[in-house]
């Protein structure tokens, strides 16, 4: 469509694609509901308001029309499915946009991996922008599959879909001035620079911000979001599997900020996907629970996203927008009925109306390797005093505990009774055979062992297990898989989750993927005793030492509050 036929359309003298009638417009820029038209031609919105007609023309029965859901951070690889599967999910509960940053699948294969991601959804949908990922490693304190320098980042700027740099967790790298951390947010200076600084505060995080740096999702109390927005950054609340940080910020939420908040869903699995929901499950909790008015939740997961990555083409119903929009009956608890990309139906009560046949992509080499040989998980005592990672429910950041080691026969063992359990990473990359040792309260098994390789943001091999014989069987598990994720009970593997590309996602589709994932969960809850509800969630992110306070890596304990290796032994 050429500008002369655009504004032809607009201004009703030449017919449009399609003409949706009888709704009611959610107008997030001026707040107001009000009925309406929407006319749309060639994937544009050309006009709202009366004077229009179409080739085809859907009355939508008085339901509320808004614009389609943006989440403003996730990582793709999370769901445990390529772009293509997840955009089921996505679709379907009317998130029309996604910005990913895809560190997970960098960390194991680098560029390649992030093209794989870009690749495989060349042509979908959804639209998935990508941020450049920013720690590959996240710091030196891990062994990842791949290092991207700022020189590598800068090859990804001609492409479209890549919008900035993704959030840059080696904050203490920006604060004392690391020359190859500055070196990438020079690489992309003119670009969104986007945050991770959980519990950063004053003066350091004042050095963060005039860096350049704008966003930040790793907020857990109201009080340290609220210095942030005070210093200038946009909050994206988060709401993800593991990480539910969305009910403790609401009341953060005012009149006079909610234009600098938006929402995400970071690391969200398929069971949390397809029931709860996506962008659309945290407007109806905001709603519900945290009293925002239905226009300015949907705002925040609308406007205010694409605003922030500079998406103009979307975010709103106007003319010269991107026809993304989604359809439901009831404002305060919006479910999407239809949702339109592009202004064509994709997906109508809860199922996809288009094929989401997976592009043809070069696929990417297997990716765990180990020597088993230098593998022993033992831990002879050197001392009667332990640090224990003390997992918190709901939460990536952990306690730094301090136990009395449980000591058998000269070797420090797993106490069940105390729920002090083993834990090991092993570096599964490149066969180097650096093992990470320790133990972890909180996770609850009362038998057995899970294993996997997610293990934010490294993806080494991290095993969690009672004893040490089902921990090694279920590390082997793993491998024979060729990634994935496993839960054993001595020699006997209860349930599987085969994850061949990158050790990371499957190649089936999501419903698939998140039947085999119940029947881990079950498994490792009912037989293996563990309460949480998704103790396979919480284990990936007990490797990642950049969020406090104690973290084990294939390196060992990380103290992340001080930044630095320590011994299990205090």
């Amino acid at each position: 469509m050429s500008l002369s036929e655009r504004i032809a359309a607009a201004r009703g003298q030449a017919a449009a694609d399609l003409l949706l009638t009888n709704l009611q417009l959610v107008n997030v820029f001026s707040g107001e509901v009000y009925p309406t038209q929407i006319a749309i031609k060639d994937s544009i919105i050309v006009g709202v308001g009366e004077g229009y007609t179409a080739a085809n023309v859907v009355d939508l029965g008085g339901r509320y029309v808004a614009p389609g859901l943006i989440d403003a951070h996730v990582h793709i690889e999370s769901s445990m499915c390529t772009p293509p599967a997840f955009s089921h999910a996505a679709l379907t509960h009317g998130v029309t946009s996604v910005i990913t940053d895809p560190h997970e699948i960098a960390n194991v294969h680098g560029l390649d991996g992030i093209h794989f991601m870009l690749d495989s959804a060349a042509g979908g949908v959804l639209s998935m922008y990508v941020m450049a990922s920013s720690c590959v490693p996240a710091t030196h304190m891990e062994t990842a599959g791949a290092t991207l320098s700022a020189a590598d980042l800068q090859t990804l700027l001609g492409n479209p879909w890549v919008l900035g740099l993704a959030e840059m967790m080696n904050y203490p790298g920006v604060v004392f001035g690391d020359p190859d951390v500055l070196g990438k947010i020079d690489a992309f200076a003119g670009r969104v620079l986007d945050g991770h600084c959980p519990g950063l505060r004053g003066n350091d995080l004042n050095a963060y911000i005039a860096a350049g740096i704008a966003s930040d999702h790793e907020c857990t109390t109201v009080e340290e979001a609220h210095e942030k927005l005070q210093k200038g950054m946009v909050i994206f609340i988060r709401e993800a599997t593991n990480a539910r940080n969305l009910r403790p910020l609401l009341p953060l939420v005012t009149p006079e900020n909610s234009r600098r908040i938006c929402f995400c869903t970071d690391d969200r699995q398929p069971a949390d996907l397809l029931d709860d929901g996506s962008i659309d499950h945290m407007i109806r909790v905001a709603i519900a629970e945290g009293g925002l008015d239905p226009v300015t939740a949907i705002r925040m997961a609308t406007l205010n996203t694409a605003e922030y990555f500079r998406l103009d083409d979307r975010g709103a119903i106007a003319p010269g927008r991107r026809a993304d929009l989604i359809v439901f009956s009831d404002l305060r608890a919006p479910r999407a009925e239809q949702v339109y990309c592009g202004g064509a139906l994709v997906a109508q009560d809860g199922a996809l109306t288009v094929d989401l046949a997976p592009p043809r992509v070069q696929p990417l080499p297997r990716s765990v390797n180990i020597d088993w040989d230098a593998i022993d998980l033992a831990i002879p005592a050197r001392g009667e005093r332990i640090r224990v990672i003390g997992s918190i429910p709901n939460q990536l950041v952990t306690d730094h505990r301090v136990e009395d080691a449980r000591i058998e026969n000269g070797q420090s063992v797993a106490d069940v009774a105390r729920d002090i359990l083993k834990m090991a990473v092993i570096e599964r990359h490149n066969a180097t055979g650096k093992l990470g040792k320790g133990f972890i309260h909180g996770i609850g098994l009362r038998r057995g062992a899970i294993a996997g390789t997610v293990a934010h943001d490294h993806h080494n091999l991290v095993v969690i297990g009672a004893d040490d014989a089902s921990m090694l069987a279920a590390a082997r598990a793993v491998e024979r898989m060729g990634g994935g994720l496993v839960a054993v009970d001595g020699e006997r593997v209860l349930a599987e989750l085969p994850l061949p590309v990158g050790g990371l996602m499957s190649d089936r589709p999501i419903n698939e993927v998140r039947a085999a994932l119940d029947r881990l969960l079950d498994v490792a809850g009912r037989e293996l005793g563990s309460p949480l509800h998704d103790p396979f969630m919480a284990m990936s992110f007990m490797a990642l030492e950049v969020i406090p306070s104690l973290k084990l890596t294939d390196v060992g304990l990380v103290d992340v509050d001080k930044f630095e290796v320590v011994d299990l032994f205090v």
